[in-house]
């Protein structure tokens, strides 16, 4: 509006405004925390900055992230805000920063030997992250295998009434406080115990409070279509949204099946289901090295991961045994004189908190499932020490240059969507995800021509190319490639 007063007019760039309609040229103005204005010169501006020739979207959305305790302990959170992402979205895979004991206990997972100033529940977590303020906004699920492992004495069988109550108030305390649904993670422990009605009953405290049911499901592999149908069941018997977890097919002898689990998603979404699911762009995952051992092992038929080779798992991360980091689980079998199950368990009992990387899949399984229209993208990233999975540095402009630039898998535009508008309206994030006047001043500004990631296997701590800005709340968070040292980033309420 001409006259008014904003604090930054973006100059001539192009705006993918989240919708994935086509781009169009245009000045944004900034006032405060907000998009105060889209399309229009204003008089008076207290700096501007020249965007011609450059991208300006949304800041992209996290939707499957680890980093529920690294945004306190990492609190600029360069390898996210560095890679254009303004929300991460944490506690997925039922790993959950409540309640606190079960939490932690997770955590020394990826962050072995931090300490944390304790925490009374969901809304204590809340507070510890408003005292962190990290440099990118946070959004919480309740994880069910913290809530499991606090409220059932034995771990190996199903909660008895008193025990369920526990659970379930566990659950509605975590969406009183603000989270935006609850995740599982079906094939760890102890997730990997629950049945069905466990989670069912859990999950009619999502109905209630217009949360969202997040699942990695209890097998990636042959059973892919079984757990998909499983995810659907629990979603309908509540009447719940459902985002299912890294949707993909582990192990070789289920690559394929992501044909007949689109299936089943588009059949649900036809007879009126909201579900969605989310994907990292690479062929090979991560997780625990211990899980891997559990599921891919010693489950002779491959488990929720499907069947390995030990030339297929990398031990990415080994505190204290750097010199595993990078080796093959077939290296370490020829140098320990064991067969691959047994270097694993060596590596295991010398660094219990190992985690993996897993080449898993196949390019054109990743291919299909990212043109699914329902497919948001999640980086999955483990912020462990070593040589973590290049995709905790790299997914977003891998998708912007790789699959949409340089294959065509989808468009620009979509797959800006994907990440921002599509995600925001998902996890119910009011304000977030679009670029129009009165949202949330969450921005990057990318080279559509340039954008890529750099961070590889072997040197996956590179920061990705082509991303020059990026804006929280209306606060530079990365300038002219760097990171200024900002943290204007707030815990996200379900709303």
């Amino acid at each position: 509006m001409a006259g008014e007063r904003y604090d930054l007019w973006i100059r001539g760039a192009t705006v993918y405004d989240g919708s994935g309609g086509e781009p169009f040229e245009a000045d944004v103005a900034l006032r405060g925390d907000r998009v105060a204005a889209v399309g229009e010169r204003p008089v008076r501006a207290g700096a501007e900055l020249d965007a011609r020739g450059l991208a300006l979207a949304p800041g992209f959305i996290d939707v499957h992230s680890h980093d529920d305790f690294a945004v306190i302990l990492e609190p600029e959170m360069d390898f996210k805000v560095m890679q254009g992402v303004t929300t991460d979205v944490v506690g997925n895979c039922g790993f959950g920063a409540a309640p606190f004991g079960p939490g932690v206990m997770m955590a020394q997972a990826f962050h072995p030997g931090a300490s944390f100033e304790p925490w009374e529940g969901y809304a204590g977590y809340f507070e510890a992250l408003e005292r962190a303020a990290p440099s990118l906004n946070v959004a919480v699920l309740v994880g069910h295998g913290s809530v499991r492992a606090g409220c059932v004495a034995d771990q190996k069988r199903g909660p008895d009434a008193r025990e369920l109550a526990r659970m379930r108030d566990a659950v509605r305390e975590g969406l009183e406080a603000g989270a935006v649904g609850y995740s599982t993670g079906l094939i760890y422990e102890p997730g990997r115990n629950a049945s069905s009605q466990e989670l069912i009953e859990l999950a009619r405290e999502l109905a209630a409070a217009g949360g969202l049911y997040a699942t990695h499901m209890r097998d990636e592999g042959r059973g892919l279509v079984d757990s998909v149908l499983e995810t659907l069941r629990i979603g309908a018997s509540v009447e719940v949204p459902v985002q299912i977890s890294h949707h993909k097919a582990s192990g070789r002898d289920a690559w394929g099946l992501v044909s007949e689990s689109i299936k089943r998603i588009d059949a649900a979404r036809a007879g009126g289901a909201d579900v969605t699911a989310d994907q990292y762009p690479y062929t090979a995952g991560s997780t625990m090295l211990a899980a891997v051992l559990q599921n891919a092992f010693e489950d002779r038929e491959g488990g929720g991961l499907g069947r390995m080779r030990g030339s297929d798992v990398v031990v990415s991360s080994a505190p204290g045994h750097p010199d595993y980091e990078g080796r093959s689980l077939s290296d370490l079998a020829r140098r320990f004189g064991l067969d691959a199950e047994g270097a694993g368990r060596r590596v295991l009992e010398q660094a219990p908190a190992a985690i993996a990387v897993i080449h898993s899949m196949c390019e054109e399984d990743v291919q299909t499932v990212l043109a699914h229209p329902a497919t948001m993208i999640g980086s999955d990233g483990i912020p462990s020490p070593g040589k973590p999975h290049p995709r905790l540095y790299g997914t977003f402009p891998r998708v912007l240059g790789r699959y949409a630039r340089d294959q065509g898998v989808l468009s620009l535009a979509d797959a800006v969507r994907r990440m921002t508008g599509l995600a925001a309206d998902k996890f119910r994030l009011a304000g977030r995800g679009y670029i129009r006047e009165g949202a949330f001043a969450d921005l990057v500004l990318f080279d559509p021509g340039a954008v890529t990631d750099t961070a590889t296997f072997d040197d996956p701590r590179r920061y990705p190319a082509g991303l020059p800005h990026v804006f929280v709340n209306g606060n530079a968070v990365v300038r002219d490639g760097a990171h200024t040292g900002a943290r204007p980033g707030r815990p996200l309420r379900r709303s």
